[in-house]
């Protein structure tokens, strides 16, 4: 994989959708804000459009050739916003429909992964008057409870008591209907970017182990605070390094990513490391990790952002 190869793509005008109405809006307008300074200073004719404020109809009233996704969260990378770019024809960085909407549903996410035989933890779903008694036999003491689709941590809780399963389930109804429960994995936690290349083939950036203030990587922690530090490259052994890449690239290909994104694992420094998630539209803030990996690569945040631009595309049909 080149990494240097970052020559401006040819697009005549590019619309970085940014903002929109999920949970994780203010992050997508600082992610957006960095993408398109990035797209001006190489000389992109390039604009911000933020979907809360206008239908995504008027994109054809500006002329677009290309759309760069730096929406997060629902209606932006769940496969809505790309299904709308699909029926309007215009090519769009990142995963398809069917990849982002399945990324998006960790359940589903998770059950493809094990069908593939790659190391997740084990989960349930829950409802109302589930019951805690037998959740916490099948899964055990701690776990994570946390909202199917949302990101960013946004309703997480780890739960070490019986007796707190009901409020942690409360709070992550606040952010969806459809809440889980999870093997909690205590150990090192890790994130591996994937990027692929001028032919379609997946590659690994370095991976970036997480330390964050008492094992906490929430929403705070994130975005706004300084005491998470980022090791990046992780100071793991070569044989580590290559394990994680691996499963960060079969979790991509397993459901059939595009482009970009970045895969969250966990490892208890005994069995494999297993995968937690991952995110098809991933931060680009000044806290983001891709851009982190890509600088241990030896490239800047342009290059990145001009090598996610090259890989637009429609996915539905011939790409245009």
């Amino acid at each position: 994989m080149n990494l240097r190869d970052h020559s401006r793509p040819d697009f005549q005008r590019v619309a970085v959708l940014f903002g929109g109405e999920s949970a994780e809006r203010e992050i997508s307008l600082r992610s957006g804000a960095g993408v398109l300074a990035a797209l001006q200073r190489s000389g992109v004719n390039a604009f911000g459009f933020d979907p809360a404020e206008r239908p995504l109809q008027a994109l054809r009233d500006e002329s677009v050739d290309c759309a760069f996704v730096a929406l997060h969260g629902r209606f932006g990378e769940d496969g809505t916003v790309q299904g709308m770019l699909e029926l309007l024809k215009i090519p769009y960085t990142g995963s398809g429909v069917m990849a982002s909407s399945m990324a998006m549903d960790k359940a589903i996410t998770k059950r493809l992964w094990q069908h593939a035989q790659l190391p997740t933890p084990d989960f349930v779903l829950l409802s109302a008057g589930f019951d805690a008694e037998l959740v916490v036999k099948r899964l055990g003491l701690p776990m994570a409870v946390k909202p199917v689709m949302e990101g960013s941590s946004l309703g997480f809780s780890r739960v070490d008591r019986q007796s707190d399963l009901a409020a942690a389930y409360a709070l992550a109804c606040q952010y969806d209907q459809s809440v889980m429960a999870e093997q909690f994995v205590s150990g090192r936690e890790f994130t591996c970017a994937v990027l692929q290349d001028a032919s379609g083939q997946p590659q690994a950036l370095p991976v970036i182990e997480i330390q964050a203030p008492e094992g906490r990587y929430d929403y705070q922690n994130k975005y706004f605070g300084d005491a998470t530090r980022y090791l990046c490259p992780a100071p793991i052994d070569a044989a580590l390094t290559k394990q994680i890449q691996s499963l960060s690239i079969q979790a991509f290909e397993t459901l059939q990513c595009a482009g970009w994104a970045r895969a969250d694992l966990m490892w208890d420094g005994k069995t494999d490391p297993m995968l937690l998630e991952i995110n098809t539209s991933p931060g680009m803030t000044d806290h983001s990790l891709v851009p982190m990996a890509a600088r241990a690569a030896g490239m800047t945040y342009d290059e990145l952002v001009l090598r996610i631009l090259a890989q637009a595309s429609l996915k539905i049909g011939a790409a245009q």
